[in-house]
């Protein structure tokens, strides 16, 4: 005999898991470009205010970072606490991978004779591929320390939001723990980078070290913040709308989080 319910909770059970899955892989799957292009070029957005040039330069991995955050507010939100940090320890598990490959990459043969800066000569085949793995190296183990401060940041914060608002003002928990968790991320990840791979950071002539990190991370967490404020738009009507897909109650997992801590 044909059991209607059974189907219907097997298809909404198949909803929860594929939304899961897509929000999962455009978190990791941006991670994991976001460090390999990570710090191998610096955009400038500079922009002239009453006279005066505002320097504002963001790194090129900086541009889809954001979309992380939306990520796991969305995985907070919509399946909990325990899930959104299994993505940040699997999304650590990705950087070491890329790590590994390009150490890998590094050791296995032909072995060019590199120079003083640790790259092959300019005209070799394997210049590319060194130069990358060199940024990457830096910016990967600047990131890793500075991702997961800044996630576990972002999912805690928004949890104690969560409940300190028994579950109301999303909007709250959306900006508050994301620009908080940005802030934390950007001081880090530029600091980080500076001294594991600071070759990667063009610093201007008669300009200081000093100068030029402060430049970079206002310039990289206005970048984040002004995303953050403006995802809090798609994060509403996804949340309103996906709840309803996927038949979810977000006071319920509340509810349920809360009885797992006590």
């Amino acid at each position: 005999m044909f059991d209607f319910g059974d189907q219907v909770s097997k298809t909404i059970s198949r909803r929860r898991e594929v939304v899961f899955l897509i929000l999962s892989g455009f978190f990791l799957g941006t991670l994991g470009i976001l460090n390999i292009l990570g710090i191998s070029r610096q955009i400038d957005f500079s922009f002239t205010l009453f006279g005066e040039r505002i320097p504002f330069i963001v790194f090129v991995g900086v541009l889809p970072y954001p979309i992380t955050f939306l990520c796991t507010d969305f995985i907070s939100e919509l399946y909990g606490k325990k899930r959104a940090n299994m993505v940040v320890w699997v999304g650590l598990a990705l950087n070491i991978w890329v790590l590994f490959i390009l150490w890998l990459g590094g050791k296995l043969p032909p072995h060019p004779v590199l120079g003083p800066n640790g790259l092959p000569d300019i005209t070799s085949h394997d210049h590319t591929f060194f130069q990358i793995r060199q940024w990457t190296f830096g910016a990967t183990v600047a990131s890793m320390i500075a991702y997961l401060a800044a996630q576990f940041v972002d999912v805690h914060l928004f949890h104690f939001i969560r409940k300190m608002t028994k579950g109301k003002m999303l909007w709250l928990r959306n900006n508050g723990s994301t620009l908080t968790s940005q802030m934390v991320d950007s001081v880090s990840v530029i600091t980080i980078t500076y001294f594991y791979a600071g070759s990667a950071l063009h610093i201007r002539p008669g300009q200081s070290a000093v100068h030029t990190l402060l430049i970079l991370i206002f310039s990289n967490y206005v970048y984040k913040m002004v995303a953050a404020l403006l995802d809090t738009i798609p994060f509403y009507i996804g949340v309103k709308h996906l709840t309803k897909y996927l038949h979810l109650n977000p006071d319920l997992v509340l509810e349920k989080e809360l009885a797992h801590e006590e």
